[in-house]
């Protein structure tokens, strides 16, 4: 497996769709939490303001969402469209990322945090 030590990298290792969904994920977070610290951790991209905020990972079908459990429990209604599971959320290559529901997901990781 390889490693990665940035995240354009990581990026650069997949090809399309992926690469623009991962890059349009990016940029949603980085407006989100624009303090934020990016770096590879698990191998993958991933944002930290103290704590974690959020990790993704690419697939072959789904970009892979990892905003710890809290917000996913809080905005579980909202996900119903989703794949979800108590600490991830799948969305489908076929579909571009949802703005709204990535902002409020890392902004209630930001509370959750206390940042």
């Amino acid at each position: 497996m390889k490693r990665f030590t940035s995240i354009h990298d990581y990026h650069k290792s997949f090809g399309e769709p992926q690469r623009s969904l991962m890059q349009d994920l990016r940029a949603i977070i980085q407006q989100a939490a624009p303090d934020a610290v990016e770096q590879i951790s698990y191998n993958m991209p991933s944002f930290k303001k103290g704590k974690v905020i959020c990790y993704y990972a690419a697939y072959k079908n789904h970009i892979g969402f990892y905003p710890t459990s809290g917000p996913i429990e809080a905005l579980k209604q909202e996900l119903a469209n989703y794949q979800f599971s108590k600490g991830a959320v799948q969305f489908p290559i076929t579909k571009k990322i949802p703005v709204g529901i990535v902002k409020k997901l890392v902004k209630a990781r930001l509370k959750m945090i206390g940042s």
